[in-house]
């Protein structure tokens, strides 16, 4: 029996190995992006928490920034935490089959399967966000709520220390981990029902938990709770309307890809109540962002903790479409999805989008994998102009130019010329009245000069440098020596 099990167990094990090595491939071919970069300067200024988001995403860097490793390096950990994540799938799906050991691998396999082929989640197993923590952190949760509403479950005070240990951390990776945090709580009490309240393991667990996320509410009791202010700014949106809900929906099945609607058929498939009511792990998380996103307020990785709640029951109605001989379908979907994967990453690599220019010697239009090139030869061009021209500082004009300029061009401070408050506003002072700066520009983010009452005396333009890759124009910098600052702030968005 043991030998029949090996095949589908081993191929299990070679997709998630191939797939760590093409993350470390493609993250060594091109630039951070605008928030992996933000988030390696969390590493490098240690705090309780930060601005948007809980610290636990800068903490787990701080050790490989201390060391100064380098951008391949530190791509390293987001693919461990995939791989992790890959490994808790294979056996939650597993642990939801029904039947016998070699179909419970055969849904095992198929779940690793659907991961893999998921666009969105390759794209964060190669940039660490707080989204690839809360997906490990949350099919963690789940694996453990399945443990804890066994039968004995109240009488095991490791286990429930165990889940105060997984909230704890959680917490400390994002604030949506309160839907997940709920998702526990609803599965929990309709197993045990009112008398889980009673059960004194829950509450050490409970206060664990809220003793590790303690740095997050120190941290915002001290700066006048400007994170939860900006989270529920953020989360209002402008609005319910119906399009932007749509556009939401769309942009999820893109993201993720269609092999992850066998999950419907899949869940009906699951061994017991209890293993189907985990389903709240998605259910509640998604339905709250897809909510907000009508709003005007989300972005897809945003959902990504919710999807990879739902790829082991995907891994399920696979593992049994496939017996049930709709290869041709699969096939064809499992294929489509493959190549759009390949693209996506190629285009990450090379920073050349599906689509040719419009004209000769002009950047693409839209282009969204140019951000990812160019900036570590900017930052490197204004090191060098900065220092020769009396200059000690950078500055742009809104906040997401600044994250690898910061990175990039550290030690040099930058400087973002905005009424938004934000994270570099607690990293770094105003500049002051008469000061001077070195001005970045993008091409593919331009603003007006900022001369003027509410700017500078006077910008002069020094130097600019096209990004080019396989002889395509991605983007243009450009480089302005601005003097006389009159303490005002740069255009608005």
């Amino acid at each position: 029996m043991h030998a029949r099990l090996l095949p589908a167990q081993r191929q299990a094990q070679i997709l998630l190995g191939l797939g760590c090595v093409l993350h470390a491939t493609v993250g060594a071919l091109h630039g951070l992006s605008v928030d992996e970069a933000h988030y390696l300067l969390y590493a490098l200024h240690p705090a309780l928490s930060y601005f948007d988001h809980p610290p636990m995403v800068g903490w787990l860097q701080w050790p490989l920034v201390a060391l100064e490793a380098p951008v391949a390096v530190l791509r390293l950990l987001p693919g461990l935490i995939w791989l992790a994540s890959g490994w808790l799938i294979q056996q939650l799906a597993k642990q939801l089959s029904q039947g016998s050991a070699l179909a419970a691998d055969r849904a095992g396999l198929a779940a690793v399967s659907v991961f893999l082929l998921a666009p969105l989640f390759n794209v964060l197993a190669i940039g660490l966000l707080p989204d690839s923590l809360l997906t490990l952190l949350s099919l963690a949760l789940m694996h453990q709520t399945l443990r804890l509403m066994q039968p004995l479950a109240l009488s095991r005070p490791r286990d429930w220390l165990l889940l105060g240990l997984l909230l704890g951390l959680a917490g400390l990776s994002k604030y949506t981990a309160i839907l997940a945090a709920l998702a526990v709580a609803l599965c929990l009490l309709r197993t045990h029902g009112w008398r889980l309240l009673r059960q004194p393991w829950l509450w050490a667990a409970t206060l664990l938990a809220l003793l590790l996320v303690a740095p997050v509410l120190v941290w915002n009791a001290q700066h006048q709770w400007l994170s939860f202010v900006y989270q529920a700014q953020h989360g209002a949106g402008t609005g319910w309307q119906l399009r932007p809900l749509l556009t939401f929906g769309l942009l999820q099945l893109l993201a993720y890809g269609p092999l992850l609607l066998w999950a419907v058929p899949g869940w009906r498939q699951a061994t017991s109540g209890a293993g189907r009511l985990t389903a709240l792990f998605f259910v509640l998380p998604f339905g709250v962002l897809a909510w907000l996103s009508a709003g005007g307020s989300s972005l897809p990785h945003w959902t990504a903790p919710a999807w990879a709640a739902l790829v082991p029951f995907a891994g399920l109605g696979l593992a049994c479409a496939l017996q049930q001989g709709r290869r041709w379908l699969l096939t064809t979907v499992t294929s489509l999805q493959a190549v759009a994967l390949t693209l996506l990453l190629s285009a990450m690599a090379t920073g050349l989008a599906p689509w040719p220019n419009s004209e000769p010697g002009q950047t693409q239009a839209a282009n969204p994998f140019a951000d990812l090139h160019g900036w570590d030869l900017a930052s490197e061009r204004a090191r060098l102009l900065a220092p020769a021209h009396g200059l000690n500082a950078l500055a742009v004009q809104h906040w997401t130019l600044a994250s690898r300029l910061g990175w990039y061009a550290r030690p040099l401070s930058v400087q973002v010329l905005d009424h938004r408050v934000d994270q570099f506003d607690l990293w770094t002072a105003p500049l002051a009245a008469g000061g001077n700066a070195l001005l970045v520009d993008w091409s593919l983010m331009p603003f007006a000069l900022p001369v003027g009452p509410a700017g500078f005396d006077n910008c002069q333009l020094l130097d600019s440098m096209p990004v080019r890759r396989w002889g395509t124009l991605l983007s243009e910098f450009r480089f302005y020596d601005c003097r006389g600052w009159q303490g005002g702030s740069g255009e608005q968005t």
